[in-house]
């Protein structure tokens, strides 16, 4: 039953330029591999998928948790491996958590539901050897590795029996994935069958997995907001901006490719807390999690061998919180600041528009317009970061700059559809990531 380290993982994020040559072009870079790729190498964990995760809300599921009930949630891995070891985690429950069951399969093939698993690649997860145990408050555990290869870009099916009455979950709110519920311990259930209820939202408990590799493979860990959480994607597609990064990582620079792990939040804000109200009668969620430099140690300082941060937040702290441009740059330092001190690189992401994003004369204004326009200025020339990503000049409406183009556009005005988060990661130079 292994504890996952809080200390930071610099000293892991290791360079190695001497194994890796980069040409890069002016939307990415080609990787030309050693000839003695994958020799002198021993495997070696790296994160493959994750999630950030957050107090549980004060009424709905995450408040009521679960008794006597299976959850079944499904994951899309970016690199795949020989042994994978899951994740779970207790951080913000109230008391602790009683495991009673824990099992992962691949999704199967032609199935009738994404939750519809391969019998035969089910295997039990234990924890010091045992198949059920206890996690305590504020802790997180790592199951025991698994022997199972599962491919690049392949999905995975975790499901967790919870025979005790758990409180108040940790969970993360927006997944985009559809989650499954049911009565017992339904950890062996082959099929959607046994799952009453179905909901398109969340994850519980699971905040990430892991993979064996024989090649030295490295993180981008994505902090974002819900651009990159996935609001206005299409459910059960893994279409969201650090998904298709993920995929042209792979496609573009083969066995050495960096996984990608999304640790966004939909809501989250450099300077406040997601409790915190703001423009158009917005009442603040729990969901949304504390100020990004405060979720920097398990966000991103637990992850195993993450070397690039890529930081596209800012727009909240705008339309919410009516913050100002200097305010916004501050906190976008600050934040870069102490990444660097860890030993990472930081690539930051320019602000997208939102005129258009639901009331305009309730959220939209041109005094916010001005510190949008004044905190993209500033990005595109600074040199406080390694790199920057101009988002705004993908999604922006050419006729009309303060708006998100018409076919970006998932219909609420500021988070783009699958189409405009393809554009988000194809103007992505890789080059930026290694």
């Amino acid at each position: 039953m292994k504890r996952l380290s809080k200390l930071p993982l610099a000293a892991a994020s290791i360079l190695l330029a001497t194994t890796v040559s980069m040409v890069a072009t002016t939307t990415g870079s080609a990787i030309s591999l050693p000839t003695t790729a994958g020799n002198g190498f021993s495997p070696a964990w790296v994160g493959s998928w994750a999630a950030a995760t957050t107090a549980a809300e004060a009424a709905g599921s995450s408040h009521n948790g679960f008794t006597n009930q299976s959850v079944r949630m499904i994951v899309h891995l970016s690199l795949g491996g020989d042994r994978v070891r899951i994740r779970l985690s207790n951080a913000f429950g109230l008391s602790t958590l009683a495991l009673g069951h824990a099992t992962v399969a691949k999704q199967a093939a032609g199935g009738t539901s994404v939750s519809d698993i391969d019998p035969t690649t089910l295997h039990d997860l234990t924890f010091q050897g045992q198949t059920s145990t206890n996690i305590l408050v504020g802790d997180e555990l790592l199951s025991d590795p698994v022997a199972m290869h599962v491919d690049n870009l392949s999905n995975l099916v975790v499901t967790v029996f919870l025979p005790n009455a758990t409180g108040p979950v940790t969970w993360h709110a927006i997944s985009v994935e559809n989650t499954f519920i049911g009565p017992g311990d339904l950890t062996a259930a082959p099929t959607a069958a046994s799952f009453p209820t179905v909901k398109a939202c969340c994850w519980y408990f699971l905040s990430g997995v892991d993979v064996a590799r024989t090649l030295p493979n490295n993180s981008v860990v994505v902090l974002g907001d819900s651009l990159a959480d996935g609001s206005g994607n299409t459910l059960n597609a893994n279409a969201n901006w650090p998904d298709d990064l993920a995929r042209r990582l792979i496609g573009q620079t083969g066995p050495l490719a960096e996984s990608v792990l999304n640790e966004s939040l939909a809501g989250n804000r450099l300077n406040h807390e997601g409790t915190e109200p703001g423009a158009g009668g917005f009442p603040g969620l729990v969901q949304l999690g504390t100020n990004t430099a405060s979720r920097l140690p398990a966000s991103l300082f637990a992850q195993n061998h993450p070397r690039t941060v890529l930081l596209a937040l800012g727009i909240n702290d705008i339309w919410i919180s009516d913050d100002s441009s200097a305010a916004i740059i501050a906190a976008l330092r600050r934040v870069a600041a102490d990444v660097r001190e860890h030993g990472m690189r930081v690539v930051v992401g320019t602000l997208g528009p939102f005129q258009n994003f639901d009331t305009p004369d309730q959220i939209w204004t041109p005094e916010k317009e001005a510190n949008r326009n004044a905190v993209n200025n500033f990005l595109r020339t600074s040199h406080d970061f390694d790199g920057v990503v101009d988002f705004d000049s993908v999604l922006r409406d050419p006729a009309n700059p303060a708006a998100l183009r018409a076919d970006f556009d998932s219909g609420d005005g500021i988070h783009p559809n699958d189409a405009g988060s393809q554009a988000m990661a194809n103007a992505i130079p890789l080059n930026l990531l290694y």
